[in-house]
C-alpha cells in the first residue's frame, strides 16, 4: 500500500479534498462515490463527525453504533450533541480535525463533512498546498425528496450554516440527482486525485 510522507507531526497527505454541504445535499453519496473511483489504496474518507460522536457517546453512555447510523436514535440527541461539540471547539478549534485524521495514511484524504469555518481553516492552515474545498449544493425540493425537513436548532445552527457565507470554494457541485451530470462535475476533482496518485508511481485503472 502506498503511504503518505511521514513528518514529525504525523502523516502528510498529497491531496486533501474538503467537502461541505447541507443535510441531504448528498455529500456522503458523493464522497463514497469518489473513494470507490479512487480505491482504498489511494484514498480514505475522513469523517469529522466520527470522533465527535465517539467521544459524545462515551461521555453520555450512549450506543455509538446507533449514534453513527441514519436512524431516529441519532436525531433525538442531535441538538445536544451539536451543543457539546461547539463547547469542545471553543476550547480547541482543531480538536476533532486532529482526532479524525490520526489514522489517515493514504495519499488522498476525502474529508466528507466540514461544517464550520474552523474546520476549513484548520486544513488550509495545516496543509495549505494540498487542500482543495468542494461545496455540495442542491435545491430544498431535492433535499426534501431525500427525506429532509427543517428542524429548529439543527438546520439553523452553526453545524448547518457555519459555511454558508464562504465564497472561495475551489469547486461547487450541484447534486440534483443526475448521475451523468454529477460525474462530469466531479471529473476535475477525480483528475487531480489521480494526478496525486500517479506522482507516487501508482497505476490507476
Amino acid at each position: 500500500m502506498a503511504h503518505t510522507k511521514r513528518t514529525e507531526h504525523g502523516t502528510e497527505p498529497r491531496l486533501v479534498l474538503v467537502f461541505s454541504g447541507k443535510r441531504k445535499s448528498g455529500k456522503d453519496h458523493i464522497t463514497d462515490l469518489l473513494q470507490a473511483r479512487l480505491g482504498p489504496e489511494v484514498s480514505c474518507i475522513v469523517r469529522l463527525s466520527g470522533p465527535l460522536k465517539q467521544q459524545f457517546a462515551q461521555d453520555h453512555n450512549l450506543d455509538l453504533d446507533l449514534l453513527l447510523g441514519p436512524g431516529p436514535y441519532k436525531e433525538q440527541f442531535r441538538s445536544q450533541m451539536i451543543q457539546w461539540g461547539e463547547d469542545q471547539r471553543r476550547s480547541d478549534p482543531g480538536f476533532f480535525c486532529r482526532l479524525a485524521t490520526m489514522g489517515a495514511t493514504q495519499p488522498v484524504w476525502i474529508v466528507s463533512d466540514a461544517r464550520r469555518t474552523s474546520d476549513l481553516t484548520w486544513f488550509r492552515t495545516q496543509y495549505p498546498a494540498q487542500t482543495r474545498s468542494i461545496r455540495v449544493q442542491c435545491s430544498d425540493y431535492t433535499r426534501t425528496s431525500r427525506g429532509w425537513s427543517f428542524a429548529a436548532g439543527v438546520d439553523n445552527a452553526e453545524s448547518e450554516c457555519g459555511l454558508d457565507s464562504c465564497l472561495d470554494w475551489d469547486w461547487i457541485i450541484l447534486n440534483e440527482g443526475d448521475l451523468q451530470d454529477l460525474e462530469e462535475q466531479l471529473r476535475p476533482v477525480i483528475d487531480l486525485a489521480l494526478k496525486a496518485a500517479s506522482e507516487l508511481g501508482l497505476n490507476m485503472n
